[in-house]
């Protein structure tokens, strides 16, 4: 394979206290979601000279989930082995050489927050996780050790240097403990100091106390006896020092033969730019720590903002600190630190390492506090990759962490030398264009529908465009301004407007001058251009070519449509995809033939991908839009969705594609051969570019969060791969993470904090993007991460254990009766199984005055106050009637005695009691009786309480408290989901629109049509509306015919068919060309009616397609086609020849008797009422209109025997009407096809069925004008040449008998292998003799020659053509220069890797030697030849070559012809075998041309072989 590709990685994992590691010679290591990634530094690491000395080389695979924890053996023969751990459960030890697992456990039940590899114990593996638990494990013993020493959540550990049994543990709330492993966990020291979470531990490098002058802290807070009891002073807790680190802010530094604090360092607040620090506010903070081996007095810490800081302990009275990189602050972090690391390389520097929340790997020189080198990372997918025509490498990547990063791929100081752009992007980064033009103008799009315009040469945030997308801007793409967009005059008009396509399926055009102006959707004017009234489609895709003339919109249904300036007139249509466009690319205008850039490359959601030539439709410009159904080349092998496409802009044809099965594949689109795979993804690709600089190079982007550099001629895999190393690729995939639930389990204050960081950090999908990004981290990603640690442990078990009753709730009344009185509710819901007597009887209906009437129910005194107060009030004088008021007040009840008032009030005090009982309907009735219908529907109306009963009342109120009334309670059955309810009220107050329009919007379509077509006219457009809008809907999910019904009932005919052809079956696209037909879309019925005839094709059902085509009468040459077809079929599958069975033939075919071409017209007359040359001349007319792209050895054979059968009708047709320079021509296009594609016995097949007595008839029918004819000379060649091989490969046969060619008697005779032979043909043969029986031949024969045969030797002196030699020499040798000339770039890059790892131990030297070792002879030998040439040399060849073929004839140049020294040396194979079957005068000749004109490489060494 070579050298590791170049990588972009994902971003180291945040929030984890040991997550990076670095061992003595250069290695470092990091954890980036569910793998490590390893990086060698320092002179090994076969770094270009003159860049930063390191290299990305390798992963470790493994894990399921985030990797947490990551540490190196730092024991010397044993740098090989590390240890990680992970949220899956397991802790893993690898062996980083062979980058596998050597042995794993998963003894912790909760998840691991912490990992050391012991420094003084080689096999010792130490672990904690959140619930306080410490696991030691032994790796050559595979034992391990159970420790729980306190019960709290453990964030680092780390083991002592000194002592082999000694770990401190520091804790989330701040808690310190130094432990005796080999006591059981005894605790040793408990320190406390901190009062937050321990971020970092560090040991002092030395052993003694001695190293620093530092006195006891004055302010200590450790008691002067630790844990209560005194501790012996022994070796142990004599003579150490341990530094931690804390999201307190504080540096703590204590003295373990005292157990207590000695230093304290508070952090500094640093002015940055853009202003202080506020001492008030509380940043985020991770607290990283390094203790310097060589520098035992200092002490390293990261700081708030990214800096870091190197302490001077040597001073406890003075806090002094310097500051990493003083003199340049654009090279220190911008966010926080994570993890610090120290590396020596073998040159003995210093370094140390360290990752950031800012995405960034730094190196940092310790001699010199400067950094050194910086590895950018992604944290996101890579959705895009963009290179600058103006900036020549140039990369612009689109993330998904929400930056763009522009990698200068061409800076010789720095090979990762990228800038980062994130200010008002604030999304994942979808889609990327550069301006062609225009230096430094970059256009983006992101997932939520913004389309913004960044300048990378300044600071500017970026221009924005004011209309934004509804949803994911899918592609960009720079084109010419379109006449609608009125942009003032011609001088005010951009030369390039910007275009983008989004996921609702609208293009819009923007002017970049004018990005606050509104932006126009291009589907106006080609409505109005093309008069357009059917649906038009979803766009998903769009690209401009080159030349800026032609646009290409692929869209939802498969289907691409292709569109000239200036005013988008659809000049074509192109039906070959049948799911979702993905990606369109055009073919560069640069190459060596021009005609090239016709070529349009496109791929969809199925695997496929599709090249099709549109040279003559574009230059044809036809009246009325064509529609092409077969495509130039077919591109098959990826086994899932194509997301990207890029032609390589260095050669000719050359493609390469991206899939969804974790692959990218470089594609000869002009011969359908798959020429390299990459595999080196982990993911599902996105994105794929072409280096405009080196043709041997391509970036890829996937969701793995990596961006690949790798090198064409380093792969190992020629095509995708299938089967089981398909299955692989997919396991390799899945292994990504996933957002998982968790084990069900106690939840703790730390669980959901793991699953938000991994989220946040890792699972774009899940949380990327929920909230404001800045600098590509959310900052409610951010807030969360940062407070969610903060939970009390208490509460979420709480939370999670209480208790939930969940009652079925019904809607309207009830619903509110349920939320005001449960008890109520739950005693309806859950009645006891046996009713007793009492509760079986009818039960007596609630008091409507329960109040007045308990108040009757008291003792007999009061009832008798109560007459008395009563009396007193009906009878008492008018000055009294205060004094009684008070009492009636009192006695609500007696209202029911007295006046109105009274009686009012009565009424009031009970509504209230009914309403706080929860009986509102209640309330309602008694209102009623005091005759306040507007109150009661008002109040009823506040509370959501209306019902049928009062709105049927409320015309008692009047007609417009009826209207208001109504819509009330539509609004409130709406709030309960009872759209159709709300929808029948609000048509009965005569709202049909507002009614229609309700359903319509909560996707009551069937209930809405219904209403609008029984209640408005029959032409209202709302109607029309309703039927589109829900066939979109339908469409969308799936449900093709119920959505065919929809745009049926719109009179959107032509869209019912095409959604009815969506789902591609035979029986969904018969029935939409039906459809289409009765609706008197021609065209599309005879394009849907052809497209089912090849799916039936494809399972060989001849009676369905011929069903199928007999639909239209423009399909009449088609059936003619596939008739011929059957018959061939039938023909090939009775000798044996054809692979698979047909499942039915059409009835004609058993009685068909005779000659292959008279059966043909026999069957056409019988069947087809073929009869009249007008007939004839009507078909070849329908035929000739359709042009079939030439064949490849690549091309599906029942693809290429419709082709050849296509070419044949035309043929009979031609001698039917006695045009029989049609019929040549088109006999010669089907014989050629098979040629092209190395199908020998199809050609064989058509000459015999077809010209069975030769060609002498054909000559005898043109005329005196046959032998001038290059058609027919070539068809004659031709003719000869399959003739030739037939009685070559008889001449060959193990133990032939005499046959048609010899007849023959055995003797013994030298054998000629099989391999000579057919090393001694030219290359074009051997794909064409491939499959052939083996001509070894242990036993010659003696032969003599048939008649037949001495007339085909004779004849081959027609194959002995001058003109033709001399053609074919000069596009040989065209080939062979562009040959060498790639070889010549292939031997300089290899070159270039080899000086690059020449000093480096880099483990992947032995395999590239491997693999230089493993090139062919063959190449080996050009690579000998190649050293005399120059390139001067070379360009005059290809010069002096192209001028001949330009002199040659169009005659000579346009029709094919065999190969004239191929047929040369044939003969005199024959001849070595049976010296006597060749003339000397055809010797003669044959030697003449071969002398002349194998000149190059391919024919040299056969010429020698036969003339040396």
């Amino acid at each position: 394979m070579g050298p590791e590709p170049c990588t972009l990685p994902p971003s180291p994992n945040w929030y984890c206290a040991r997550c990076s590691d670095a061992v003595p010679g250069g290695l470092f290591g990091f954890a980036a979601r569910t793998s490590v990634f390893l990086v060698r530094v320092g002179p090994g690491a076969g770094a270009i000279p003159g860049t930063p000395p390191f290299r990305v080389i390798g992963e470790l695979v493994g894990h399921m989930e985030r990797v947490s924890g990551f540490t190196f053996s730092h024991h010397p023969g044993q740098y090989n082995l590390c240890a990680t751990s992970s949220d899956d459960g397991t802790v893993k030890i690898w062996d980083v050489e062979t980058k596998k697992v050597v042995t794993e456990h998963a003894l912790h039940q909760h998840t691991i927050s912490a990992l050391h590899w012991s420094p003084q114990i080689k096999d010792l593996i130490i672990s904690g996780d959140e619930k306080g638990v410490v696991f030691c494990y032994w790796l050559n013993r595979s034992d391990s050790q159970h420790l729980f020493i306190e019960p709290r959540a453990i964030f680092c550990l780390t083991c002592s240097p000194h002592h082999e049994d000694i770990v401190a543990i520091g804790y989330k709330d701040g808690i310190v403990v130094i432990t005796d492993i080999s006591k059981k966990g005894e605790i040793i020291h408990r320190l406390r100091g901190h009062d937050d979470e321990i971020h970092s531990i560090v040991w002092c490098p030395l052993p003694s106390e001695e190293c620093l002058s530092i006195n006891q802290e004055e302010n200590s807070e450790e008691p002067e006896i630790p844990n209560g009891k005194v501790i012996a002073q022994t070796p142990v807790t004599k003579g150490c020092y341990l530094a931690t680190g804390s999201k307190d802010q504080t540096i703590r530094i204590w003295s373990c033969s005292r157990g207590r604090g000695v230093m304290t360092l508070k952090l500094p607040f640093l002015k940055r730019r853009g202003g202080g620090v506020d001492p008030t506010v509380k940043e985020r903070l991770w607290l990283a720590l390094h203790w310097p081996k060589e520098q035992p007095t200092q002490l390293v810490s990261s700081c708030f903002g990214g800096e870091l800081l190197l302490w001077d302990l040597t001073q406890s009275w003075r806090r002094k600190y310097s500051l990493f990189s003083a003199s340049s602050e654009g090279l220190n972090h911008s966010r926080i630190v994570f993890n610090l690391c120290p590396l020596q390389t073998e040159d003995g520097k210093q370094l140390l390492l360290s990752t950031s929340m800012d995405r960034d790997v730094k190196c940092w020189d310790m001699a010199t506090l400067e950094c050194c080198w910086t590895l950018p990372s992604l944290g996101g997918f890579a959705y895009s990759l963009a290179f600058s025509s103006v900036d020549m490498g140039c990369l612009a990547i689109g993330v998904g962490d929400g930056m763009i990063r522009v990698w200068n791929t061409l800076s010789i100081k720095n090979n990762y030398d990228v800038k980062h752009f994130w200010q008002g992007v604030k999304s994942k980064v979808t889609a990327l264009c550069w301006h062609p033009t225009k230096e430094g103008c970059l256009a983006f799009g992101t997932d939520d529908g913004k389309v913004g315009l960044y300048d990378t040469y300044s600071n500017k945030p970026p221009q924005i465009s004011s209309t934004y997308h509804k949803k994911t801007v899918y592609t960009l793409a720079w084109g010419p301004p379109i006449p609608a967009l009125s942009f003032g005059g011609e001088g005010d008009r951009p030369s390039l407007t910007l275009y983008s396509c989004g996921g609702e399926g609208i293009v819009l055009q923007h002017n970049p001058w004018k990005f606050s102006g509104e932006a126009f959707d291009i589907n106006k004017l080609i409505r109005d251009t093309n008069s357009i009234k059917y649906k038009l489609p979803v766009h998903t895709e769009i690209s401009w070519k080159a030349d800026g003339k032609i646009m290409a919109l692929g869209n939802e249904d498969g289907s691409i449509e292709i569109f000239q300036v200036p005013n988008l007139k659809l000049i074509c249509t192109i039906q070959q995809h049948h799911k979702l466009v993905n990606a369109i690319s055009w073919h560069h205008k640069h190459g060596s033939q021009p005609e090239l850039s016709y070529l349009m490359a496109s791929g969809s959601n199925n695997a496929v991908i599709y090249v099709h030539n549109l040279k003559t439709v574009i230059e044809s410009n036809p009246e009325s839009p064509v529609t092409i159904t077969e495509p130039y080349r077919t591109l098959s092998g990826h086994t899932a969705k194509i997301t990207s496409l890029a032609w390589s802009p260095h050669h000719d044809g050359r493609l390469v594609s991206a899939s969804y099965d974790g692959t990218a594949q470089v594609w000869d689109t002009l011969r359908e051969e798959p020429l390299c795979n990459f595999r080196g993804h982990r993911g599902r690709l996105l994105c794929v570019s072409w280096s405009p600089l080196d043709p041997d190079c391509i970036y890829s982007g996937a969701d793995d969060f990596c961006v690949y550099k790798w090198l064409i001629s380093m792969q190992e895999h020629s095509r995708p791969p299938q089967g089981k190393k398909s299955i692989e690729l997919e396991r390799k995939r899945l292994s990504q993470p996933k957002p998982k639930p968790k084990k069900k389990k106690k939840p703790t204050s730390r669980v959901p904090v793991k699953q938000e960081l991994y989220d946040g950090n890792e699972e774009e999908s899940i949380r990327e993007g929920s909230g404001p990004v800045e600098n590509g981290v959310s900052d409610q990603e951010r807030e969360e991460e940062a407070q969610e640690p903060e939970v009390p442990c208490g509460v979420a078990p709480l939370v999670a254990n209480e208790p939930v009753i969940c009652t079925p709730v019904s809607l309207g009344l009830e619903k509110a009766k349920a939320t005001v009185n449960n008890k109520v509710t739950l005693l309806k819901k859950d009645p006891p199984k046996e009713k007793t007597d009492t509760l079986i009887k009818k039960r007596k209906a609630r008091s409507m005055l329960p109040l007045s009437t308990s108040l009757d129910h008291r003792s007999k005194e009061e009832l008798h106050q109560d007459c008395l107060v009563l009396a007193t009030a009906k009878h008492s004088k008018a000055e009294l009637k205060e004094d009684v008021s008070a009492d009636l007040e009192e006695r609500f009840h007696l209202g029911l005695f007295t006046d109105r008032v009274a009686l009012y009030r009565m009424i009031e005090v009970e509504g209230k009691g009914h309403l706080e009982n929860g009986h509102p309907d209640l309330f309602h009735q008694l209102m009623l009786w005091k005759g306040d219908v507007k109150g009661v529907l008002q109040t009823a109306a506040e509370r959501g309480e209306l019902t049928d009963n009062l709105v049927a009342m409320a015309p008692v109120a009047g007609y417009h408290v009826w209207l208001w009334a109504v819509e009330a309670f539509a609004k409130q059955l709406c709030f309960q989901d009872q759209y159709v309810k709300a929808a029948s009220h609000l048509l009965s107050i005569h709202k049909i629109y507002e009614a229609v329009e309700l359903l319509k919007s909560n996707h009551f379509y069937r209930e809405a049509i219904a209403i609008a077509k029984a209640r408005l006219r029959p032409e209202d457009p709302i109607l029309k509306d309703l039927y589109l809008s829900w066939g979109a809907i339908l469409e969308k999910d799936g449900h093709y015919a119920l959505a065919a019904k929809c745009y049926l009932g719109a009179t959107s005919a032509y869209d019912a068919a095409k959604v009815l052809a969506k789902k591609g079956d035979a029986t969904s696209l018969r029935t939409a060309a039906e459809l289409a037909l009765i609706v008197g879309e021609n065209d599309l019925s005879a394009s849907l009616a052809f497209r089912c005839a090849q799916e039936l094709l494809l399972v060989r059902n001849w009676v369905g397609a011929q069903d199928a085509l007999q639909l239209h009468e423009s399909l009449k040459g088609q059936r003619l086609v596939f008739c011929l077809l059957e018959l061939l079929t039938k023909h090939l599958e009775e000798r044996q020849l054809s692979e698979g069975k047909s499942s039915s033939y059409n009835t004609w075919t058993a009685g068909a008797k005779g000659p292959f071409v008279e059966k043909v017209t026999a069957i056409w007359k019988s069947a087809f009422s073929l009869e009249t040359p007008e007939q004839c001349q009507a078909a070849c007319q329908q035929l000739q209109n359709i042009k079939y792209p030439s064949a490849t050895s690549n091309t599906p054979s029942t693809q290429l025997l419709l082709h050849i059968c296509h070419d044949l009708t035309l043929a009979v047709l031609g001698q039917l009407v006695a045009s029989w320079d049609t019929a040549v021509e088109a006999l010669l296009r089907a014989v050629v096809r098979s040629y092209d594609a190395g199908n020998f016995t199809i050609m064989q097949e058509v000459y015999s069925a077809f010209l069975p007595e030769g060609c002498d008839h054909l000559k005898d029918k043109l005329g005196a004008q046959c032998p001038t004819t290059p058609a027919f000379k070539s068809l004659e060649a031709f003719f000869i040449y399959g003739h030739l091989y037939e009685f070559w490969w008889s001449l060959s046969r193990p133990c032939p008998k005499s046959s048609f060619w010899v007849k023959a008697t055995h003797r013994k005779t030298t054998s000629i292998e099989q391999s000579q032979q057919l090393d001694n043909a030219s290359p074009e043969e051997n794909d064409i003799k491939a499959s052939q029986p083996e001509p070894n031949r242990p036993v010659e024969l003696d032969v003599r020659l048939t008649e037949e045969s001495e007339q085909i030797l004779n004849a081959c002196k027609e194959l002995f053509s001058e003109k033709h030699a001399s053609l074919q020499n000069s596009q040989r040798t065209v080939a062979e220069v562009q040959e060498t000339l790639a070889e010549m770039i292939r031997q300089h890059q290899r070159s270039q890797l080899c000086k690059s790892t020449a000093n480096g131990p880099d483990k992947n030297e032995p395999e590239q030697e491997a693999e230089q070792s493993l090139s062919s002879p063959q190449s080996q030998c050009k690579e000998e030849k190649n050293e005399t040439v120059s390139l001067p040399e070379l360009t005059k060849r290809l010069t002096e070559a192209n001028e001949r073929i330009a002199k040659f004839p169009e005659s000579v140049k346009n029709w094919p012809f065999p190969d004239v020294l191929e047929c040369c040396l044939v003969l005199f194979h024959i001849r070595s075998q049976h010296p006597g079957f060749m003339t000397q005068e055809m010797q003669q000749q044959a030697q003449e041309l071969l002398q002349k004109y194998s000149n190059t490489k391919v024919y040299r060494r056969h010429f020698q072989t036969f003339f040396t």
